[in-house]
């Protein structure tokens, strides 16, 4: 039986930074983790290239049709002065998620952005009990799949994996000073 997965961390102290990396993960862990960021990658970098390729997608009626005590906040972001900026950033956001989980670089960061692009997605149509959840897949009890998929993302916050198997690992001191050996 493998320890928890907070027993496995292991923190170095670099500069100001607290920097957690997967080194004392058994390699399976290591790569179930790295699946999921390769996965949760695709997923974002498509919804991007969707949407960029679909000259009629806009966001507003998404925002529009939000629910709950958010209502006010989405219904003014889906204003005709705002929404060709949000529809800009929606994309922009999704594609940086999804290019650093893809390719392993600076996916902390894109974990960051996802966690809290799903956060809006999750409050513009909450799974709150006696909301329509109209246009979902399935029903949903508080928790839905923008939650799910946020955890998840913040796994990857947490145990970064693209020194492994991404461009951060070509990009570390350590494979510098080994290449140029």
């Amino acid at each position: 039986m493998s320890p928890p997965l907070h027993c496995l961390l292991t923190f170095e102290i670099k500069g100001s930074l607290l920097d957690m990396t997967t080194d004392n993960f058994h390699s399976n862990q290591r790569s179930a983790i790295t699946l999921m960021r390769l996965l949760i990658g695709w997923h974002f970098l498509y919804e991007a290239a969707v949407k960029i390729f679909n000259p009629n997608w806009t966001a507003k009626f998404y925002l529009l049709s939000a629910e709950s005590f958010t209502k006010p906040l989405f219904t003014w972001l889906a204003s005709d002065g705002l929404i060709t900026t949000v529809d800009f950033m929606n994309i922009l956001c999704l594609a940086i998620v999804g290019i650093t989980l893809v390719l392993g670089v600076f996916e902390r960061l894109g974990a960051l952005v996802g966690i809290a692009l799903l956060l809006l997605y999750y409050f513009a149509h909450p799974a709150f009990p006696g909301a329509s959840q109209a246009g979902t897949e399935g029903s949903y009890f508080l928790i839905n799949k923008n939650l799910i998929e946020a955890a998840a993302l913040y796994v990857i916050y947490l145990c970064p994996t693209g020194q492994y198997f991404g461009l951060r690992g070509f990009m570390s001191p350590a494979s510098l000073k080994t290449s140029s050996n």
